[in-house]
């Protein structure tokens, strides 16, 4: 699907279950019109990474995801060579009395041995049209890995010593996202074009669940986003993100719930907290106390 506005990049992303904004639909615009990268940052499960999936989706392109984690390297990301098949060639090639090193060589470091990882693979020509290349939660990795990353995604193109330089043939769509557990190198971000991805307000939240769990009734719909928007006005150690509404919703539903009681919210309460310590603060009276108080705050 063509996404040739701001109101068509809404609509589009819409109708793969993902309710944005105009300020993020003009970011996504502005993104795909000029092949820059786009670099979302926010709290975890605001949804930064769904909107990759939902981008492939609405573009009909392929999803390539690379997942960075300490110690991640550029040949962890680019790729690496199949060195089991490898030796069992060379000892195919010692049995037959093969001689001929350089042949052997050139056999051993060909395509055939190579693994593909995900930045290479985003640089492969693709019929359906280039990639979106998901570089998911940078903030995991070191500043050497950010280094070599600004270098791939300044030109498109990685070396591979034994074979060369591979540059894409059309620029992948490129989403990085980061929780901001720590602070991303300005010369990166430079690359890119930057979107905060806040927590939405109640409306928007509602419509989200609506789109991602339209099995569940307006009414529990409501109680369930205005506890949890609620919920994030209270002093926890994490605060729940949108999947944790969504998943929440999920529970209810498969536990038959109608509306919130003190006693569904403690029995549930792993749905959308996921530390100890912000658990037990729910315990006991304060989860009545958040009802009573979202209660009184309903129109008459």
């Amino acid at each position: 699907m063509e996404m040739g506005s701001i109101d068509a990049v809404q609509t589009a992303l819409g109708e793969q279950g993902y309710v944005c904004g105009r300020a993020l639909a003009t970011v996504v615009f502005l993104s795909l019109q000029l092949g820059r990268p786009l670099f979302l940052e926010g709290e975890a499960g605001t949804g930064k990474t769904e909107i990759a999936k939902a981008i492939a989706a609405a573009t009909g392109r392929r999803l390539i995801r690379l997942q960075c984690y300490e110690g991640l390297d550029a040949a962890s990301a680019v790729y690496e060579w199949n060195f089991a098949a490898q030796m069992i060639a060379i000892r195919a090639a010692e049995a037959e009395g093969a001689a001929d090193r350089e042949i052997l060589r050139s056999e051993l470091f060909s395509g055939d041995y190579l693994i593909e990882r995900p930045l290479l693979q985003a640089m492969r020509p693709d019929a359906a049209g280039a990639p979106v290349l998901l570089i998911d939660e940078i903030d995991r990795t070191d500043e050497p890995f950010e280094a070599f990353l600004l270098e791939a995604l300044s030109d498109y193109q990685v070396t591979i010593p034994e074979l060369g330089t591979i540059a894409a043939p059309e620029p992948p769509i490129v989403i990085l996202t980061s929780n901001r557990t720590r602070e991303v190198h300005d010369a990166l971000k430079r690359r890119c074009l930057y979107h905060w991805v806040d927590y939405p307000d109640l409306e928007r939240e509602l419509a989200i669940l609506k789109a991602r769990v339209p099995e569940a009734s307006d009414a529990l719909s409501r109680a369930v986003v205005a506890f949890v928007q609620r919920l994030r006005t209270e002093d926890l150690f994490k605060r729940p993100g949108v999947a944790e509404t969504i998943d929440w919703a999920k529970c209810l539903l498969a536990l038959d719930v109608i509306e919130l009681s003190p006693e569904v919210i403690a029995d549930t309460l792993g749905a959308i907290l996921k530390y100890q310590d912000d658990i037990q603060k729910l315990q006991g009276s304060e989860a009545k106390r958040l009802l009573d108080a979202l209660a009184d705050e309903a129109p008459v």
